[in-house]
C-alpha cells in the first residue's frame, strides 16, 4: 500500500525519528502506526548492537531532588558525541533517568521503551551507565551539585547532632561548599581510616622505589618508619576529603572548615558519605 506524507508526519511527531526511518517503518508494517512504532523501537536496538564497538564517553550526569531535599539521586547516561548530548531528546532522557533513580527504580527497566526510541533518534550507542541514590539517614542535610553543565555530579551527606541544626542556612551552605570541594579536588575517601591498607602499601611501594632510584639505596629501617608514616599522611591529604586543603580558603583543611561551621551552629557535624560522578571516568 502507498504510504502518505501525513502518515509519515504523524509517526515522526509520535517518535521524533527521521522521515526516512518513519517511511521505512510504515512500509514494513503496511501503514500500521502501532506496529511502525514497535518497528522503530526494535530498530533502535539494532542500531545499538551495530555500534556497540563505538566508544560512548560523552553524555550528561543529571541530578534529581525530592521536594524536601531528603532524597537525591544522580544518573549518568553516555553517548558517542557531544552533539547528541546537547539534543533535547537526550537531555530529557537523562533528566527522566535521574527522576527514576530518585524513586529507587531501575532506569533501564522503567524507561525501556524510551531508551529504545532514543537509540532510534540518535543512531548512537547510548549507554545507561550508572546511578546513585541518597536518602537522608538521621539528622543532617543532603546536598547535590552539577558541575560544567553535566560533566561532573556530586552528592554529599552531612550529619548533625540536633534536628534543628539541619534547618540552619549556614549548614546548608556548608554542605554546598563541600560539594564544590569534591567536584574540584576529586577525593576518594572521607577520612584516612577509610583508606584500605592495601592501597596505602601500594602507594608506599611506588614512593620507596622512586626514593631508592634517586638515592641509590633506601635509608636504614629505623629511619624508614618515619618516612613511611610521612608518605602515608601526605597521600591521605590528597585523597581524603577531610584532610584536603579547603578550596575556598587555603589556610584551612576541610576538617578545620567544618569544625568552624560546627562551632557557629552549636553542634557536632560529620561528613557521612559522598559520591562523585565524572562523565566517562
Amino acid at each position: 500500500m502507498a504510504i502518505t506524507i501525513q502518515q509519515i508526519k504523524e509517526l515522526r511527531e509520535a517518535t521524533a525519528a527521521g522521515m526516512g526511518a518513519c517511511k521505512e517503518a510504515l512500509t514494513a508494517t503496511e501503514g500500521n502506526m502501532e506496529e511502525a512504532i514497535k518497528y522503530l523501537r526494535e530498530k533502535g536496538l539494532a542500531v545499538a548492537a551495530k555500534r556497540v564497538d563505538k566508544e560512548s564517553k560523552q553524555g550528561i550526569v543529571a541530578l534529581a531532588k525530592a521536594a524536601d531535599d531528603k532524597t537525591m539521586a544522580l544518573a549518568e547516561i553516555n553517548c558517542e558525541t557531544d552533539f547528541v548530548a546537547k539534543t533535547e531528546a537526550f537531555i530529557k532522557f537523562v533528566d527522566d533517568a535521574a527522576k527514576v533513580a530518585l524513586e529507587g527504580k531501575d532506569i533501564e527497566e522503567t524507561l525501556n521503551d524510551d531508551y529504545k526510541m532514543l537509540l532510534t533518534k540518535t543512531g548512537e550507542n547510548v549507554k545507561i551507565r550508572r546511578s546513585e541514590r541518597y536518602q537522608l539517614e538521621g539528622d543532617g542535610v543532603l546536598s547535590g551539585y552539577i558541575h560544567m553543565g553535566g560533566k561532573i555530579g556530586v552528592l554529599v551527606e552531612i550529619g548533625c547532632g540536633k534536628a534543628e541544626t539541619a534547618q540552619k542556612q549556614e549548614l546548608i551552605d556548608a554542605a554546598h561548599m563541600i560539594c564544590l570541594q569534591i567536584a574540584a579536588n576529586q577525593p576518594k575517601y572521607v577520612n584516612p581510616e577509610d583508606v584500605p591498607q592495601t592501597e596505602i602499601d601500594a602507594e608506599l611501594e611506588i614512593k620507596l622505589n622512586a626514593l631508592k632510584e634517586q638515592k641509590g639505596k633506601l635509608p636504614p629501617e629505623q629511619a624508614l618508619v618515619g618516612i613511611k608514616k610521612g608518605m602515608a599522611a601526605k597521600y591521605c591529604t590528597q585523597i581524603c576529603l577531610t584532610k584536603q586543603d579547603y578550596v575556598a580558603d587555603g589556610e584551612l583543611t576541610v576538617e578545620k572548615y567544618l569544625e568552624g561551621v560546627a562551632k557557629n551552629v552549636g553542634d557536632t557535624l560529620t561528613i557521612k558519605r559522598f559520591t562523585r560522578m565524572q562523565l566517562g571516568a
